[in-house]
């Protein structure tokens, strides 16, 4: 038995490589995006892959539809809408959504792709463009078991880790979990830099401190020096998407009827920092917008 026909919707920083990992393992790959021209670069550079012109006809060639949009919206507009994934998928076919999308959002698609008998497997990422493009991001998987083993070996090859966290939706639960604590973590790491800067301190070797101290996060790790005492401030990840999934986890505690009340003032310090920067901006801007709400650069004195 061959390897399944695979679907791939969504071909930005993140879709475009995991899509090539797929068509490099030899699978049958039928490519869509809101942009033709990233779908047609990707079937130019990978053999086996073809450019779809709507979800259905992906569908339609499909054993496994796989989507990368930017909300929960997007991915149900593209499996329930107008010449969606419902119209093509044949009985058995399973979606498998690894965007940020809200829990809730993402129930009501699996819902409406159950009537046609297709399952729903959400499986978000952490890991980033840099996970994404050396097939070691980590998977956060929700779904029933027989969706899950079939999109099992599909997450093998595009990451390095995956976890089962429960049904459809548990995964989606879990990302924005992930992102709240990151973003809040970013926040603290940022107005910690900036006091010591004042003071001070080198930020730089603040960073070397805190990487060998407990304050040690993948923000610090990964993002201080590499991004902001460099000025550099160019992380791919947006900062609009950081905002969206803070909104996510907050709405998702409103729904379980749970108070957060750091996390609420947090996504208070992210929506103006998104205001600030403006559409499109790197999530490392939240670093220049605190910088300029304490009045302190965070530079390195090299």
């Amino acid at each position: 038995m061959g390897l399944p026909r695979i679907g791939f919707i969504g071909l930005g920083i993140m879709g475009a490589p995991m899509a090539g990992h797929l068509a490099r393992a030899g699978y049958p790959l039928a490519v869509l995006d809101i942009d033709p021209s990233r779908a047609a670069a990707v079937a130019a550079e990978h053999e086996g892959a073809t450019a779809y012109l709507t979800p259905r006809a992906v569908a339609e060639v499909s054993d496994i539809v796989i989507t990368m949009l930017p909300s929960g919206a997007y991915v149900r507009e593209v499996a329930l809408g107008p010449a969606g994934l419902v119209e093509g998928f044949q009985s058995g076919g399973v979606l498998l959504d690894t965007s940020s999308s809200e829990p809730w959002l993402t129930l009501e698609t699996a819902s409406g792709l159950a009537a046609a008998e297709v399952g729903v497997v959400d499986a978000p990422v952490s890991g980033a463009q840099a996970g994404a493009l050396a097939a070691e991001l980590v998977f956060m998987v929700g779904g029933e078991d027989d969706a899950v083993a079939r999109v099992s070996p599909v997450l093998d090859v595009m990451g390095a880790r995956a976890f089962r966290l429960g049904p459809v939706g548990a995964g989606h639960a879990m990302k924005c979990i992930n992102n709240l604590i990151t973003a809040i973590t970013f926040m603290a790491t940022g107005e910690g830099l900036a006091l010591g800067t004042r003071f001070g301190l080198d930020p730089e070797v603040m960073t070397d401190v805190l990487n060998v101290s407990t304050g040690m996060s993948w923000i610090s790790q990964t993002h201080i020096r590499q991004r902001i005492t460099n000025r550099r401030f160019d992380d791919p990840f947006k900062l609009e998407l950081m905002a969206k999934d803070v909104g996510i986890a907050l709405e998702l505690a409103r729904r379980e009827g749970l108070s957060l009340p750091l996390s609420s003032e947090g996504r208070t310090l992210w929506e103006q920092a998104r205001g600030s920067a403006g559409e499109g901006a790197s999530i490392s801007e939240v670093m220049r917008w605190l910088e300029e709400q304490t009045g302190v650069e965070i530079r390195s004195r090299a």
